[in-house]
């Protein structure tokens, strides 16, 4: 793994912590992200079936769900809890990649918003930074956080 992906795959996991995102290492799905510590040579702390162990960045991929997939019904929650108000920004647009990464949008809305969206798409389990194209997440297959 390159430094660089490696960097934006901890920093990534960082605001995803206190949703416990599903972690897949090799060919499993069924590890629960629980923590992140940097002091250590393996930083990533995951569990299955109640027991903890660290894992390094190399050896797992987050679970997370690819942008399109969000409904109209979540784009709403989206809006509403995050205080996106802007006529212009639809579901469509946001699930083919114009929003892909927030960037353009977000840098037209006041901070508050903006952490607040990011806080939802965390929360919700969504890779607003491309990592499924760069092969450091999988895509979460239906059901995997209803």
């Amino acid at each position: 793994m390159k430094q660089e992906d490696k960097e934006l795959l901890l920093a990534d996991l960082c605001g995803r912590v206190p949703y416990k995102p599903k972690i897949k290492i090799g060919e499993y799905h069924d590890y629960t992200l629980m923590g992140i510590d940097l002091s250590k040579e393996k930083p990533i702390i995951v569990e299955l079936d109640g027991h903890s162990f660290e894992v390094s960045c190399k050896n797992v991929q987050l679970v997370l769900r690819p942008m399109s997939s969000m409904t109209e019904e979540e784009f709403e929650k989206l809006k509403e809890y995050s205080g996106l108000k802007y006529d212009q920004l639809d579901l469509a647009s946001y699930q083919n990649g114009t929003y892909k990464c927030l960037d353009f949008y977000l840098s037209e809305v006041p901070s508050y918003v903006v952490i607040l969206a990011f806080e939802w798409l965390n929360k919700h389990h969504f890779d607003y930074r491309g990592l499924i194209e760069k092969n450091l997440a999988s895509e979460a297959f239906d059901g995997m956080y209803k």
